[in-house]
């Protein structure tokens, strides 16, 4: 049996697992994440990964972005700021010795369903978190598309509606601005109602007010706008949705699908497969497996 480390690094906490070849998830750590200094976090983890006692193929990590993934490099992630320009992977191969693979989270989820989840089977598979933002990945024959720079599917700033909403450093009209669950609880809270998260937004939609269905229906209009785009660039036998809005309000992949769906040729209608993921929070970690095993 052949083993890999998938580590989750975030602001906060830092997650590390080990995983077999069948990506069972065989014993998994967690530890707070030093924000200021990055080798205290890797000799962290390198402790954790000797104590697993394995010998290991090779070790997927997942970190906020933006990255540099061609060269293993953490750019300038908001919240970990004594890691900007940091070398994590030549780093952390330095201190245990084995092969490391960076990769972000949203493209490591997508090689998680891709190889073992919604997408399993699937030759071209199409990720979409809807979430805290919107993130995405994309897979051929379980590898991960990156472009010639390593950003391709930084969707969250794919303009749609020419002055519309912004947040953070967002344009105007992007779709995380639109259809993210900040954007929609942002939108309801401006526009003066109480809400603390999107699935309360759709509640009140769902009582009747007429100001959350509206920007409910911005946030299912404009996302079934951006599917549809990306079927006809990419072709995609699958798009499977991930995050707490895709999959925590009630219909929203069936209506992603059946928008969607009303938005290419008729001729391909039948074609467009809308599904949830269903790996949940280890899909990051499973990812950074398959990272190891799929090279």
């Amino acid at each position: 049996m052949k083993y890999a480390v998938g580590i989750d690094v975030g602001g906060t906490n830092t997650r590390v697992a080990l995983i077999d070849e069948n990506y069972h998830l065989i014993e998994r750590k967690q530890f707070s994440t030093d924000a200021e200094n990055p080798e205290k976090t890797l000799d962290h983890i390198k402790d954790v990964i000797n104590g697993f006692g394995y010998q290991i193929e090779g070790i997927g990590i997942s970190c906020p972005g933006p990255l540099d993934l061609i060269n293993g490099v953490i750019l300038t992630p908001p919240n970990l700021s004594g890691w900007h320009h940091y070398h994590l992977t030549d780093r952390l191969q330095e201190k245990t010795g084995v092969r490391v693979y960076l990769e972000n989270d949203a493209n490591l989820a997508c090689l998680a369903e891709a190889a073992i989840g919604a997408g399993k089977e699937k030759n071209y598979v199409q990720f979409l978190t809807i979430s805290t933002g919107i993130g995405a990945g994309f897979c051929i024959d379980h590898k991960i598309y990156r472009g010639s720079k390593g950003f391709a599917q930084e969707v969250a700033n794919s303009i749609l509606w020419k002055n519309g909403p912004a947040q953070g450093e967002l344009k105007k009209g992007s779709i995380e601005s639109i259809a993210s669950g900040t954007a929609i609880t942002k939108r309801a809270n401006d526009a003066g109602l109480e809400a603390a998260h999107a699935g309360e937004v759709y509640k009140l939609a769902q009582q009747g007010n007429q100001l959350a269905a509206d920007i409910m229906e911005d946030a299912y209009e404009y996302l079934s706008s951006f599917l549809g785009i990306l079927y006809g660039v990419l072709d995609p036998e699958i798009f499977v949705l991930g995050g707490s809005v895709a999959l925590k309000i009630p219909g929203f992949v069936e209506e992603m699908e059946r928008r969607t769906k009303e938005k290419v040729y008729d001729s391909l209608k039948e074609n467009v497969k809308v599904v949830p993921a269903v790996l949940g929070e280890d899909c990051g970690l499973i990812g950074a497996a398959c990272l190891v095993f799929e090279a």
